[in-house]
C-alpha cells in the first residue's frame, strides 16, 4: 500500500464532490432540511392545538359553558359558527373537518339533570365531521376524553379504575432525538451507495478502471482512498447535522465512541453493496437504478423516519432483515438510550454483514474487467 498514491486519489475524489453540486446537496444540506422540517412539526406535540368550530343552538349561558371549557382545555382554539347555519353545509363551504354542535334544550336538560336528580336527563352534543381528513379522529378522541371527565365531574363520583403513567426511560425524549439517528443512518448509506455506484460504473464505463491498471496505484491504494473518501463524507455530513440539530432544536445526545464506529459499520456496509452493484450493473444509469430499488425500501422500512411498531407484522419482520434497521437502532441505542449493551449487540450484526458484503465487494472488484 503506497499511502502517497492513496492521499492523491483521495484529493481527486474531494475535488469532484466540490464540483458535484448535486452531491454536495444530497450529502449536507438534504438530510439538514430533512431534521429542520420534521423537527419543526413534531418538536411540540404537547402544546398542539386545533382549531374547533361550535355551534350552539341553545343560546343559553349553560351552553355558552362548553365552549370555554373546550378552550380552556388548551388543546383548541374556538371559532362560532352561526346558529342559524346548516352545520354539514358550513364544513363543505369553510373546508371545515369538524363542527361540534350543541343542540337546543340543553340548559333545560342540564337543569332537570343536575337540579332535580333526574337521571334519564341528558343531551347529544353532534360531530359533524369529514372523514376523509386525517385529524379529524384525534380532535374527536381528545373531544370524547374532555367530555369524560365533564361527566365525572357531574356525577359527583371519584372514578373506581384509575390510571398512571410510567415510563421505562428516566428521561423524557422528544420525537427529534429519536428521528437524528435515523437520519444520520440514512445519509451515509445514501451518500455511500450511490457514491460508489455511480462513480464506479461512471469510470469503468468511460474506461479510466482499464486505464488506472496501468499505473502506480494498485486496487488495494484505490479501493482505499475510496472508502476514505465516503467515510470524509459521512463525517462532514453527520457533524452538520448534529451541530444544526443541537443549535436549533436544542437535543440532548449522548456522543461517544459507538458514533464514529456505526457510521464506519455504515460505510463499508453500503460501499460493498454499492461495489457488487458495480460488477453486476453494467451502464451508469442503470446502477443508479438499482442503488434506488435498494435505498427506498431501506428509507422507509427500517424505521429511519417512523418506528417499525407501526407496520404489519409480515413488514416488521422484513425490517429486521435490512442492515439499515440495525445501524438506525444501534445508533438510538447509544445516543438516546445510552444502552452499551444493545449497541454491542447491534455493532456486532452489523459489524458481521458489512465484513461479508465487502469482502464479495473486493472480490467482485478487478482492473481487468474493463479490458
Amino acid at each position: 500500500m503506497n499511502l502517497r498514491v492513496v492521499g492523491a486519489s483521495l484529493v481527486v475524489s474531494i475535488k469532484s464532490f466540490y464540483r458535484n453540486k448535486t452531491t454536495m446537496f444530497f450529502t449536507t444540506t438534504f438530510p439538514i432540511l430533512l431534521i429542520l422540517v420534521f423537527g419543526t412539526i413534531f418538536m411540540d406535540q404537547d402544546k398542539l392545538k386545533f382549531n374547533l368550530c361550535v355551534q350552539d343552538l341553545d343560546q343559553t349561558e349553560t351552553s355558552a359553558e362548553i365552549p370555554k371549557a373546550l378552550a380552556l382545555s388548551g388543546k383548541f382554539t374556538i371559532i362560532r359558527v352561526d346558529p342559524a347555519v346548516d352545520a354539514a353545509q358550513y364544513a363543505k363551504d369553510n373546508k371545515v373537518n369538524l363542527v361540534l354542535v350543541i343542540p337546543k334544550g340543553y340548559e333545560s336538560a342540564y337543569t332537570q339533570y343536575l337540579q332535580f336528580d333526574n337521571l334519564n336527563a341528558f343531551v347529544t352534543i353532534t360531530y359533524v365531521y369529514d372523514p376523509s381528513s386525517s385529524s379529524v379522529t384525534t380532535k374527536m378522541q381528545i373531544l370524547n376524553m374532555i367530555f369524560a371527565k365533564m361527566n365525572q365531574g357531574l356525577s359527583a363520583k371519584p372514578p373506581f379504575v384509575r390510571t398512571a403513567e410510567v415510563s421505562i426511560h428516566t428521561k423524557k425524549y422528544r420525537f427529534i432525538e429519536f428521528f437524528i439517528p435515523g437520519i444520520i443512518a440514512m445519509a451515509v448509506m445514501t451518500a455511500s451507495l450511490f457514491g460508489t455506484v455511480n462513480v464506479n460504473t461512471e469510470l469503468r464505463q468511460k474506461g479510466i478502471v482499464r486505464k488506472l491498471s496501468t499505473t502506480p496505484i494498485t486496487r488495494t491504494d484505490w479501493l482505499l482512498s475510496n472508502i476514505f473518501y465516503q467515510f470524509l463524507l459521512a463525517v462532514i455530513s453527520t457533524t452538520a447535522m448534529l451541530l444544526v440539530s443541537y443549535a436549533v432544536f436544542d437535543v440532548k445526545l449522548q456522543i461517544n465512541a459507538w458514533l464514529p464506529l456505526f457510521i464506519v459499520l455504515d460505510v463499508f456496509t453500503f460501499v460493498g453493496i454499492g461495489m457488487i452493484l458495480t460488477r453486476i450493473v453494467k451502464e451508469a444509469q442503470s446502477a443508479a437504478d438499482a442503488a434506488n430499488a435498494i435505498i427506498f425500501p431501506m428509507m422507509f422500512l427500517s424505521g429511519s423516519f417512523f418506528p417499525i411498531e407501526m407496520m404489519p407484522n409480515f413488514l416488521q419482520t422484513f425490517a429486521k432483515t435490512l442492515p439499515l434497521y440495525y445501524i438506525n437502532e444501534g445508533l438510538r441505542a447509544s445516543m438516546v438510550f445510552q444502552d452499551n449493551v444493545t449497541a454491542l449487540s447491534y455493532s456486532a450484526i452489523i459489524g458481521a454483514f458489512a465484513t461479508v458484503v465487502f469482502v464479495l465487494g473486493i472480490t467482485a472488484t478487478r482492473w481487468e474487467e474493463s479490458k
